[in-house]
């Protein structure tokens, strides 16, 4: 599989919106590992531990701080470019946070891939997309099944919601614009992928819970526990990513087929509360504690959610490599370990990773 992986990517141009966050930079080492060639269009990181830092990630790519809402200047790069692949993952990607400035999370996420988007239509080289949204996107009905490609989108709070209309954006460029069928007179493959809750070392951000718990375990803090019996497709960063790249590399063989929504989860019986994720990571790292609240008022989040992976799984032959709980071990042990040599461990991490592909 890494050697397919390599066959896709190695010497293309690949364009990442968002590549100084926690996920693209996990992103931008696995394209080095695969041998692309990327470009990278974001803002700047905002604390100085931020992974991208840490890695060096400005001098892994050609690095480019804009914003995603400069249509203009998006545009331009992208032009100047003329990438084999578009990984669009910029987005204001925290649910409490959009409660706080929903206005911008909207232009943010919802603007910022219609001008992605776009670009694309000025572009006369062949290039698949890949639009990265969440597994928010759909109208949680606390529902006990999971959700599959084809159910409908919703979500209740800003941040879910404009990943929504992003997703319904996607859908209508593609129709418009870049139809299937019509693939052999605009060359263009869009497809959107739909993961959340995705844990991994190098995330530093605020009101998630891996983050949270990391600050508190290291300053010998208790965690509170905002929804301790909430439950979430818990995932380590590397599946999803590697979904995504694999999805791009199927797009390649076939633009026609796979332009069209994924999901990447766990399996559906690997479930955990937010509660038993925080007790794992507390035996992980050998000590902490955490405090749950009796009356926490705060903004509506969704109390259950889970994705279906059976297209993924079939079409794609993609699967979750890691547990949950191999996952938040994996996570851990980052933290654990990451002053040593953070880049190390990071390239370490992916190595063995694509290792255990078959």
């Amino acid at each position: 599989m890494i050697e397919y992986l390599r066959k896709a990517y190695q010497g293309k141009r690949v364009f990442v919106t968002g590549h100084t966050g926690f996920k693209g930079s996990w992103l931008l080492l696995m394209l080095e590992e695969l041998g692309a060639e990327v470009k990278g269009y974001a803002l700047e990181p905002k604390h100085e531990n931020d992974l991208f830092n840490l890695i060096d990630g400005s001098n892994r790519c050609e690095h480019v701080v804009a914003d995603i809402r400069n249509k203009e200047q998006l545009n331009l790069e992208i032009q100047d470019f003329q990438p084999d692949y578009i990984i669009h993952m910029a987005a204001q990607a925290l649910v409490l946070d959009s409660y706080n400035i929903p206005a911008e999370t909207y232009e943010t996420n919802v603007l910022g891939t219609v001008y992605v988007m776009d670009a694309l239509r000025f572009m006369e080289k062949p290039c698949k997309a890949i639009i990265i949204t969440t597994d928010k996107v759909y109208e949680n009905l606390e529902r006990p099944e999971p959700y599959a490609e084809t159910d409908r989108l919703g979500g209740y709070d800003p941040y879910s919601n404009s990943k929504a209309a992003a997703e319904l954006a996607t859908s209508s460029y593609r129709l418009s614009f870049f139809h299937p069928d019509n693939y052999a007179t605009h060359y263009k493959s869009i497809a959107s992928v739909r993961s959340g809750n995705v844990i991994g070392g190098g995330d530093w951000s605020e009101n998630r819970i891996v983050p949270d718990l990391v600050k508190a375990l290291q300053n010998d803090d208790p965690l509170i526990l905002r929804n301790p019996s909430a439950i979430r497709p818990w995932q380590h960063v590397l599946d999803p990513l590697y979904g995504y790249l694999l999805l791009g590399a199927k797009m390649n063989e076939d633009p026609v087929q796979f332009a069209s929504a994924f999901n990447f989860g766990p399996q559906p019986e690997d479930e955990l509360t937010v509660q038993q994720l925080v007790d794992v990571a507390i035996d992980a790292w050998g000590s902490g504690s955490y405090e749950i609240p009796g009356d926490l008022a705060q903004p509506h989040e969704a109390h259950l959610l889970k994705l279906a992976i059976d297209k993924a799984e079939k079409e794609l032959g993609w699967k979750p490599q890691l547990t949950s709980q191999k996952a938040i071990q994996e996570t851990i042990s980052w933290y654990k370990e990451y002053q040593k040599n953070p880049l190390l461990i990071t390239q370490m991490q992916i190595q063995h990773y694509f290792s255990q592909l078959t």
